[in-house]
């Protein structure tokens, strides 16, 4: 038997190599090595031989199968290799013509900005919040110490849902800024407490080349005990320059804000123009940043913390105007527009 085993390897492997194309491969795989095939029925036979037999021939058999499959592989690469080369070759086939182009998504520049705001302050030791777009009046006025009289309700137009009420906290509303997770906060992790919020909010306003309905914000607080404005002008210093990789010309004035006191801005000379004047910083060479602040008492208590063992203070900058410095971008309504003309330049 191991001569005729023989004999089969030697007349396969001489058809194998004698195959033009990859039908006759597979017919004479077929052949030899299907079902019915002849080098397979042989092998069938090997239960017949005796116990002395069976080992050798076996083995043989074993080192035959071997070998014709190796053939088998091999020729089939080489006619592949064949097939493509005379393709290749046909005039009808450019080879100069490019490739199928898969495009790939990235991040819209809002979130690169934001995340590496988060990235910064994450360094720093600050938590990353995120919370609801729409919230009760309670949590987006009163517990931030606006309440319905106060007249700072009639410096943020406001997007009410209709005959949607909250059980205790009365109507629901688009969030005018992130500050309503300054008291949730205090809330659910009391203090000491450091944070920032960032996320969309909603405002009726008349659009500009610097003012849209939706925006993006950044809420920050730190709640702990000694806490002064010192500690925001260290904290502000170090994530501007991170943020911008350079010095940042900034100057404080005075500002109102229900739920802080004392209130303070912070100005950025323009990066657009260079502090020359510019229409995003209406000429003046500085573009309003952010408002910030001593945490008042009041908002404190809301949370749940007692404001004569804490003190600490909150900030609030517009993400979007914060990106548009960052990308000289001159025009807020080009950020939400879906011109992908502009948002590929990113």
């Amino acid at each position: 038997m191991k001569s005729l085993l023989e004999q089969l390897r030697a007349r396969i492997i001489q058809e194998i190599e004698s195959a033009k194309t990859q039908d006759e491969l597979k017919n004479i795989e077929i052949k030899y090595l299907g079902r019915n095939g002849e080098l397979t029925i042989m092998l069938k036979g090997l239960k017949d031989l005796s116990a002395e037999e069976k080992p050798v021939i076996g083995k043989f058999a074993n080192e035959v199968k071997i070998d014709i499959d190796k053939t088998f592989k091999g020729r089939a690469e080489v006619l592949e290799e064949e097939n493509l080369a005379k393709a290749c070759s046909n005039d009808d086939f450019d080879t100069t013509m490019p490739g199928t182009k898969f495009k790939m998504g990235h991040l819209h520049p809002l979130f690169q900005v934001q995340r590496d705001v988060e990235r910064i302050f994450g360094q720093m030791g600050f938590a990353v919040i995120d919370g609801l777009e729409m919230d009760s009046e309670y949590y987006n006025f009163e517990s931030l110490n606006i309440p319905e009289t106060h007249p700072a309700r009639d410096m943020q137009d406001t997007f009410f849902i209709k005959d949607k009420y909250h059980d205790f906290h009365k109507r629901m509303v688009m969030r005018t800024h992130t500050s309503p997770l300054q008291v949730r906060s205090m809330e659910k992790y009391g203090a000491p407490l450091r944070i920032i919020v960032p996320g969309r909010v909603f405002r009726y306003e008349a659009t500009d080349a610097s003012h849209d309905a939706t925006f993006n914000q950044v809420e920050g607080m730190l709640i702990d005990k000694n806490i002064s404005l010192a500690h925001l002008k260290g904290v502000m210093t170090e994530f501007l320059t991170r943020l911008f990789g350079k010095p940042v010309k900034v100057r404080f004035r005075p500002g109102y804000f229900p739920f802080v006191e004392p209130g303070i801005e912070l100005d950025l000379s323009c990066l657009l123009c260079d502090a020359k004047g510019c229409r995003v910083c209406k000429h003046t060479g500085w573009m309003e940043f952010m408002g910030a602040g001593m945490t008042h008492p009041n908002v404190l208590r809301a949370g749940g913390i007692d404001p004569n063992i804490y003190q600490g203070w909150a900030f609030g900058f517009g993400l979007t105007r914060l990106t548009m410095m960052k990308y000289n971008i001159d025009d807020i309504r080009l950020l939400m527009s879906g011109n992908l003309k502009f948002l590929n330049q990113f």
